[in-house]
C-alpha cells in the first residue's frame, strides 16, 4: 500500500518578529522564516514546494554536480526554482516577493546547470519583496500562477497587481 506524500505548505509567517526590540547580536538580519522554494518542472507542467532547495538539496538537485555553463549540459531538463516570500498587511497575508531562477538537470550524466550567484541574489531579492518573473516563459508563468492561486486563494487575492500581471500577461 502506497502512502500519499504529505503536501507541503508555505512557511508560516509568525505574528511577532522574534528580533523585535532586540538590539544585540543578529539585529537587522533577514529572517528565512517567511520564504519557501517552489520548483517548477516545465515539461511536466507541475510546481511543488521543496524546502530542500533552501540548501540546494531539493529532489531535483540531489546527486547532481552543477556546472557554470549551460552548454556543458546540452540535454538538461529545464526547471525553475522560484523563491516565494510571504508577508502580511492589514488585509491579510500575501505573496510579497516572487523571484525565479533557471536551471537544468541531466540525470543520465548526473550534471546540471545553474548560476549559484543568481540563485542567492534572487533569494535575497525575494526576501526584499521584489517580483522578478518577466524572464520566465509563458507556460512556466501560467504554471506558477495556477500553483500560487490554488495553493491559497486568499494569499493570491491579497497579492500585488505587479505579481498578477507579471504572471498572467502574455
Amino acid at each position: 500500500m502506497e502512502e500519499k506524500k504529505k503536501k507541503l505548505g508555505f512557511n508560516i509567517i509568525k505574528p511577532e518578529d522574534p528580533m523585535k526590540g532586540h538590539k544585540g547580536y543578529g539585529a537587522g538580519v533577514l529572517s528565512l522564516d517567511n520564504i519557501s522554494p517552489v520548483i517548477i518542472d516545465i515539461e511536466a507542467g507541475e510546481a511543488e514546494i521543496d524546502v530542500g532547495a533552501m540548501h540546494a538539496r531539493s529532489a531535483v538537485e540531489k546527486g547532481i554536480k552543477f556546472l557554470k555553463s549551460q552548454e556543458e549540459v546540452p540535454n538538461g531538463k529545464p526547471y525553475w526554482l522560484v523563491w516565494v516570500t510571504i508577508d502580511r498587511t492589514e488585509e491579510g497575508p500575501y505573496y510579497a516577493g516572487v523571484t525565479a531562477c533557471y536551471m537544468t538537470v541531466d540525470r543520465s550524466i548526473r550534471r546540471g546547470y545553474k548560476s549559484l550567484p543568481e540563485h542567492v541574489n534572487r533569494m535575497d531579492k525575494s526576501l526584499k519583496r521584489h517580483i522578478i518573473v518577466d524572464h520566465m516563459d509563458g507556460k512556466s508563468k501560467r504554471i506558477l500562477a495556477e500553483f500560487l492561486r490554488s495553493h491559497n486563494e486568499d494569499l493570491w487575492n491579497n497579492s500585488t497587481d505587479e505579481l498578477k500581471q507579471g504572471l498572467l500577461a502574455e
